[in-house]
């Protein structure tokens, strides 16, 4: 028998579901966005990418922030967070290895002390409206920790315990990783980058650990976020990988913990990004209520039943959606969100999905939740397909209106990352044409 938590969490949700349902059906009469794929010559991108491109145009420059930077005990320390520039969009993904620039990070704190712990990765930038510089910019970044790297604190109920640590990429000696989302600010167009905390988190009684999680992925937490702004929020949409409750070994349910996955969505006040520690609110089922490192409520249209192959991100069979990366489309006037699906283990997939959202207000009811079953948009088997995004060209629209893959027009470049045993690609072949 479900606990009454449980049971009111899952009748909010069928509630929720029934109402968009209705809305949906309205909506569709009017609304119809279609799309196609165009093949295009081949953008190699020459720089090391494993997250959404976080881009902004700083003046009359297109400036990109791909890369990795921090402490990692299972690949390496890494350097490889810098940037690009270019007088547009295809001239900045088209720049060599040389041409990239590492911005000045905050360094490191010490294992037990306050401030950054683990490796972070720029997944959008935010960049600040009333600056007519264009060099105040917010990003949103994924930072992975593990219990070496930031160790349980009884005080604090921060960290981890190394007990019954689910396994990791590298096999069975090698750590999960524990995902979360935090903020930083650059006044300087991004040359140089203060932490200003953490956004989302899920603490040590949500993670999911042996003998259960299996999937060689995270052992829980909240990532591969993308992020936009709507009237005075910045929404925040990511996966979620823990439990919707506390994890119990003698207890644990797949079905329950697939009922708390996996793309989600929080806001926070643009006022609090200066100071966003504890200010943000997750999505419940009813509103914005749970706290930033609470339980939550999915977006219900973008989760995979299980009778259609549905299962929890602890399963080595997979069966989710993940890595959303969202844009304003000012010719379709709605969000398109693209995102990748797994279908195995450690984040195997070779397909990438689209799903729509007509509300220009996503706090408006239950607008941030109204989103359209997620279509096939690519397939590509033999491959693994992560972090898909819409990118801006060099077109005179794209240029005059300083598209990024924040707001976009009818067409844009399809970007992702292509990945086999013997080597991984972060490419464009394709060009999106939407219609309605």
């Amino acid at each position: 028998m479900l606990p009454a938590s449980l049971k009111h969490g899952f009748t909010a949700l069928a509630f929720s579901a029934l109402l968009l349902a209705c809305r949906s059906t309205d909506q569709q009469t009017e609304w119809k966005p279609t799309f196609k794929l165009i093949p295009s010559e081949k953008f190699y991108f020459n720089s090391f990418v494993d997250c959404n491109m976080a881009e902004a145009w700083v003046g009359d420059t297109f400036r990109i922030f791909p890369g990795k930077y921090g402490e990692d005990p299972l690949w390496g320390d890494a350097r490889d967070l810098k940037f690009a520039d270019g007088k547009n969009a295809d001239e900045a993904f088209l720049s060599k290895a040389d041409a990239f620039t590492e911005p000045r990070m905050p360094k490191n704190a010490p294992i037990g002390t306050p401030g950054l712990h683990g490796a972070v990765w720029f997944e959008t930038v935010y960049q600040q409206p009333d600056d007519p510089t264009g060099k105040t910019l917010y990003a949103v970044y994924h930072n992975e920790n593990y219990p070496s790297t930031l160790p349980y604190d009884a005080k604090t109920g921060k960290g981890y315990k190394n007990e019954k640590w689910p396994q990791g990429l590298q096999g069975p000696t090698s750590p999960a990783a524990v995902c979360r989302i935090g903020i930083m600010k650059s006044v300087d167009g991004g040359r140089s980058w203060e932490n200003k905390g953490l956004f989302l988190e899920d603490l040590q009684p949500r993670l999911i650990l042996k003998p259960h999680n299996t999937s060689n992925t995270f052992a829980g937490g909240v990532g591969d976020p993308s992020a936009v702004a709507s009237g005075d929020y910045l929404y925040l949409f990511y996966g979620e990988y823990g439990f919707p409750g506390v994890y119990n070994e003698a207890t644990y349910d797949r079905k329950t913990e697939w009922s708390g996955q996996c793309i989600s969505v929080a806001r926070i006040a643009l006022k609090d990004l200066d100071n966003p520690v504890g200010k943000a609110k997750r999505w419940d089922g009813k509103g914005f209520n749970a706290p930033y490192n609470g339980v939550g409520q999915p977006i219900a249209s973008l989760q995979i039943p299980t009778t259609e192959g549905g299962g929890p991100a602890s399963s080595p069979t997979g069966g989710f959606h993940w890595g959303p990366s969202v844009s304003w489309n000012t010719y379709l006037n709605g969000w398109v969100m693209l995102m990748g699906k797994v279908t195995g283990p450690s984040w195997a997939g070779s397909s990438i999905h689209i799903s729509f959202n007509p509300h220009k207000d996503l706090g408006e009811a239950l607008n941030s939740q109204d989103w359209t079953k997620p279509q096939l948009l690519l397939d590509k088997p033999g491959f693994f397909l992560w972090y898909p995004s819409l990118q801006p060209m060099n077109t005179p629209e794209d240029i005059a209106n300083k598209h990024t893959c924040l707001r976009l027009g009818r067409k844009a470049r399809l970007f992702v990352k292509n990945i086999k045993p013997e080597k991984s690609e972060y490419l464009s072949e394709y060009v999106i044409e939407f219609g309605k």
